[in-house]
């Protein structure tokens, strides 16, 4: 159904100033941040990759995910969950892409596409 990105900072501006500042002095960090945003503002290469992608790609910071998707990504942000539709009417979340691996795209959002791609494969994820 679609796919969510969940930073490891929160969306306030108090918050994204605190990660800001933070991660400039080394004490903060979100392997996602990286991926899809510059020194200050959204990265235009992020933006065609996600648009190129056949399914809907969110993405939330920790203050303003859900409560089930809290449930589900609680202490494994940064990560990207894929919502899954369970064909009863049901939605379900399942982590594709934890820090490590969003880590591993070093920045670039070309590679967290790769890497989406390769985790929906390996959990028989298919984009209908």
């Amino acid at each position: 159904m679609g796919l969510v990105g969940v930073y490891h900072a929160n969306g306030s501006l108090t918050g994204e100033l605190a990660y800001w500042v933070g991660a400039r002095l080394g004490r903060a960090h979100c392997a996602l941040c990286d991926i899809t945003h510059g020194t200050f503002r959204a990265k235009p290469e992020f933006a065609r990759c996600r648009a190129d992608l056949a399914v809907p790609f969110e993405t939330v910071h920790l203050d303003e995910r859900s409560a089930e998707l809290a449930v589900v990504t609680e202490g494994h942000t940064p990560c990207v969950v894929a919502r899954v539709d369970e064909g009863d009417g049901g939605v379900r979340h399942r982590v594709l892409l934890g820090p490590d691996a969003l880590e591993a795209c070093q920045g670039e959002p070309a590679a967290l596409m790769g890497a989406i791609e390769v985790a929906a494969a390996a959990s028989s994820l298919s984009w209908a």
